[in-house]
């Protein structure tokens, strides 16, 4: 038996059919991936986006025991000034001259004279030495006599 007429043509047709369905194929897989285009930026700081920020958690303590705080009222209060110039704020005007921790704010001086004199202070003028120490001119109240409490805390 002789082959089909048009045998060859037919095949022909179908091996062309297969490899444009291959060629098509190729063409939809370059077409899924696309070039992107850059983000075009305007402002010229970075501004990080908010992330997650957990607080830390250590295994073990970094020191042995917490800090203890040391400003209490002995220690703001270092001790009373005698010299001239603070006899006299005492005499005419009812003020006691103190030393005092460089670090300490008038409404701790005048809490720590509360507390350790039992005085209730008007105002606070503080100023800090040529030699670094700060010192606290403390204006006691009208109730109160300076002479009485300098005699009390052994100024005079």
């Amino acid at each position: 038996m002789a082959p089909a007429k048009n045998s060859g043509k037919a095949t022909a047709n179908k091996v062309k059919a297969s490899s444009t369905k291959k060629v098509k194929k190729n063409v939809v897989k370059a077409k899924a991936v696309a070039v992107h285009k850059r983000k075009e930026r305007f402002i010229v700081q970075f501004h990080r986006p908010y992330t997650l920020r957990t607080k830390p958690d250590p295994k073990c303590p970094h020191r042995a025991h917490p800090a203890v705080k040391k400003n209490d009222a002995y220690s703001v209060i270092k001790y009373p000034l005698t010299t001239e110039s603070a006899m006299k704020k005492i005499e005419d005007t009812d003020t006691l001259v103190f030393i005092v921790d460089t670090r300490a704010n008038k409404i701790q001086i005048k809490d720590a004279v509360k507390k350790l004199y039992d005085l209730k202070a008007v105002k606070v003028n503080t100023l800090i030495r040529p030699d670094g120490k700060k010192k606290a001119m403390v204006r006691l109240d009208a109730s109160h006599d300076a002479l009485d409490v300098a005699n009390k805390i052994g100024i005079l």
